[in-house]
């Protein structure tokens, strides 16, 4: 069977503007199956200051609007569950988005199908809130449904009970489920037995995270990440103030809400003086850091993809992280990566001396971590992946069928 002629993506998070991060990974996919001959067109939310349509690299996109330009803030920031909880405002966008971007699939479904350029396949990432939006929107004549689960979906049913049947009802109208990751899709089952669900990934743009062109002089750790406890910033910190540690710098890339109490952190830990803050910087700027620092440091919990690990060692620069959640699959000690205990600060700072005490160790553990990214995250791979999955969806198959042992745990094709 050939490939599907139109996919029609629906998130809530894709890039505004060239260069985004925001789902930045989603427009990656897209312009990759636009290379093998699939069309692509993605539903989005609506943001103050957004056009309705636009084409961001040859990928049309749409955005619904759900609300007045200063209640359009539950997408892109990386906030909504915290502004869906904090107000009742908050909880009446979610319901209106949901509500809109429904309406919305359901009319570019309709438009399609009579202009004779019908879509093949609809393809939603993450279960909430996308694939909520879409839960017994799909009729008969509609093309099949696929949900990707990207991790802050699962992690939110798994912190709450109450959402299981919810995220069971949405994965069950799905032919084809699949996780970035294999401990997510563990993560998955466990809440959804029956679902049946296979690793594949996102893409990385391996163009823009890649070796420098001269080998740069590299200095200190650099963190990246957003600023709360999940991303383990604090266990870095007391890390970094552990004999074995001394003199060495950190660069934080990143912010968040605990922004104030980390800084106050460091002043109390005595390494204040060490720790640059650097806030949020583009992707541009992001691959040169990656492609300066000695080492880059992932001490997160339960993260669902491990894209900041995947892009350093892009960049030929080794990696140290918790072995936990996706991190697992991304970062493989035989491959040029370091797994330590999650919480176990003194391995953690035990494993960035072994790292940064010796250039030469830095370059053959890069260049080994490089080779598996190349190999794994490659746009063309993964969109090669995502072909062949919508094949058996089309076909009325679930994906379980593609899915062997060895890809289940996440050690065959890409995985994240």
């Amino acid at each position: 069977m050939i490939g599907p002629r139109r996919v029609l993506f629906v998130t809530h998070n894709a890039p505004r503007f060239a260069g985004d991060a925001a789902g930045s990974f989603v427009l990656r996919l897209a312009t990759a199956l636009q290379a093998q001959g699939t069309r692509v067109h993605i539903v989005a939310p609506g943001a103050a200051g957004l056009p309705p349509e636009t084409t961001l690299e040859g990928v049309a996109i749409d955005r619904v609007r759900y609300a007045s330009d200063a209640r359009m803030t539950l997408a892109y920031t990386g906030t909504m569950a915290e502004t869906v909880r904090g107000s009742w405002g908050g909880k009446a966008a979610l319901l209106q988005l949901l509500a809109n971007m429904r309406r919305h699939v359901q009319r570019c479904l309709r438009v399609a199908r009579q202009a004779g350029d019908p879509f093949d396949i609809v393809h939603a990432h993450w279960w909430f809130p996308a694939g909520l939006a879409l839960w017994k929107a799909l009729g008969p004549h509609d093309p099949p449904l696929m949900v990707t689960m990207h991790g802050s979906d699962v992690r939110l049913a798994s912190l709450k009970p109450a959402v299981h049947p919810v995220m069971r009802a949405v994965l069950g109208q799905a032919v084809v489920c699949t996780a970035v990751s294999s401990w997510l899709a563990s993560e998955a089952r466990a809440i959804a037995p029956s679902a049946n669900i296979t690793v594949a990934p996102m893409p990385v743009d391996t163009r823009r995270f890649a070796l420098a062109d001269a080998a740069p002089e590299r200095r200190g750790v650099l963190f990246v990440g957003r600023l709360n406890a999940q991303k383990g910033l604090r266990d870095l910190l007391e890390a970094l103030a552990l004999p074995v540690l001394a003199g060495t710098s950190l660069h934080v890339l990143g912010d968040g809400p605990d922004r104030a109490a980390l800084a106050a952190r460091a002043v109390s830990l005595g390494v204040a003086d060490r720790v640059v803050w650097g806030g949020t910087v583009s992707q541009d700027m992001l691959a040169s850091y990656y492609a300066t620092a000695q080492a880059v440091a992932v001490p997160s919990r339960g993260e669902g993809l491990g894209l900041v690990a995947v892009e350093a060692q892009l960049c030929g620069t080794p990696v140290i992280a918790y072995a936990d959640g996706g991190l697992v699959d991304a970062v493989r000690p035989e491959h040029g990566g370091t797994l330590i205990p999650v919480g176990n600060v003194a391995e953690l700072a035990n494993g960035l001396a072994r790292v940064i005490g010796s250039h030469a160790t830095q370059r053959q553990l890069g260049q080994l971590a490089r080779a598996d990214m190349l190999a794994r995250f490659s746009p063309e791979a993964v969109a090669s992946t995502y072909q062949a999955l919508y094949r058996q969806a089309r076909g009325g198959a679930h994906a379980s069928a593609l899915a062997t042992p060895s890809s289940a745990a996440g050690t065959r094709g890409p995985s994240a």
